[in-house]
């Protein structure tokens, strides 16, 4: 076990009608002016928190997505569990996954009932940019430099099920058996609980499946085909839609991505609803590969930053972002669903970690 080094907290504080995101913060990144913002596993929106103070960030604003993008409905959650920023755009993705109605404890028939369905919630299904300029989020704007340019909010083609990406991996021979029949997520099916942007190249990592000790990153490359509709572009040695990266970290899945320079830093836990151990790898040169790749720690490609602290029932790491700390450059940003109630200030406000990371 490597003990991780706790360099300071930082303080969120949220509207008063807020208190339930407190408990389930999924995602979390930063723009170029300072802002802080924060996706949740139940909501349409995005939150964005400004800074306030040192290592304190206030002013709620909920941002609705559906200002921005089409949703499939208005009504079911999207399950934010990916934010990143590559200039110019805030990019998120949802999980992807579906999900099995929980028993309850209170009625035998109905809750074995209950066990036997599967629901899907379209909206999982969305990955998407917003354009951030002067400030501000946008449905489209101009690019600063060339007047024949403009910056758009897109999603990725939806489809009657899903979209364009997950209709390729039912095709898939590692994949495509977990789309049919749909295996909900945290029982090792199919769930994206990871998104790093870096320039054009777009890294989602897999809480599930986990094919015997590797979780999965998919990167993909994606171009405009017509205002607000984004389609997959042929990538890699072999002019593939997708590539696969197989990340030996000993049966764990990924709960969220981040890039360090050219290293992509992962968070890995649990893939079932278990507690259990959570720990931050690095994967050197990420974006080196041409094609599918195995990287692990015995290749060299694979390091162990450090070991989560281990909180039974609570502290779920689940976002991580870079955040500078006393003149260190290399500190780690980390929020939590089910965090620990010693970490609220107020009924509407939590303290986060931020924790140092080797330097590279």
């Amino acid at each position: 076990m490597i003990s991780p080094f706790l360099l300071s907290r930082v303080l969120l504080q949220f509207e008063d009608d807020s208190s339930n995101l407190l408990g389930q913060m999924s995602a979390v990144a930063f723009t170029p002016d300072g802002s802080l913002w924060v996706g949740s596993d139940e909501l349409t929106t995005i939150e964005r928190l400004f800074p306030i103070d040192h290592h304190v960030f206030g002013k709620h604003q909920s941002v609705a997505i559906s200002n921005f993008v089409d949703l499939f409905d208005q009504d079911s959650e999207i399950d934010i569990e990916g934010l990143d920023y590559s200039e110019p755009y805030l990019w998120f993705t949802g999980s992807h996954s579906t999900k099995r109605k929980k028993a309850k404890g209170k009625n035998l028939e109905k809750d074995i009932r209950k066990l036997s369905k599967v629901k899907t919630e379209l909206n999982r299904y969305l990955i998407a940019r917003i354009p951030f300029s002067e400030g501000e989020l946008h449905k489209s704007c101009p690019h600063p430099t060339n007047s024949k340019k403009t910056y758009t909010a897109a999603c990725l083609q939806k489809t009657d099920d899903g979209n364009i990406l997950t209709e390729a991996l039912k095709e898939d021979s590692h994949l495509g058996p977990f789309f049919s029949p749909c295996i909900p997520s945290k029982e090792n099916g199919f769930d994206i609980e990871g998104l790093a942007v870096h320039g054009h190249k777009i890294f989602l990592g897999l809480r599930g499946p986990v094919l015997q000790q590797w979780a999965i990153i998919l990167e993909i490359e994606v171009e405009e085909t017509e205002p607000g509709i984004l389609t997959l572009k042929k990538i890699g040695k072999d002019k593939q839609l997708y590539k696969k990266h197989f990340i030996n970290l000993k049966g764990l899945g990924i709960r969220e991505l981040c890039f360090q320079g050219k290293d992509l830093l992962i968070l890995a836990g649990p893939t079932m609803s278990i507690e259990g151990a959570m720990r931050v790898y690095r994967l050197k040169h990420a974006l080196n590969h041409s094609s599918d790749s195995l990287s692990s720690l015995d290749t060299g490609e694979l390091e162990v930053e450090f070991d989560l602290p281990f909180t039974l029932e609570t502290d779920h790491a689940e976002g991580l972002s870079l955040l500078p700390c006393f003149s260190q450059s290399n500190g780690l940003l980390i929020v939590y669903d089910s965090p620990d109630p010693r970490r609220k200030a107020t009924s509407d406000s939590i303290f986060v970690d931020i924790f140092r990371l080797k330097k590279q």
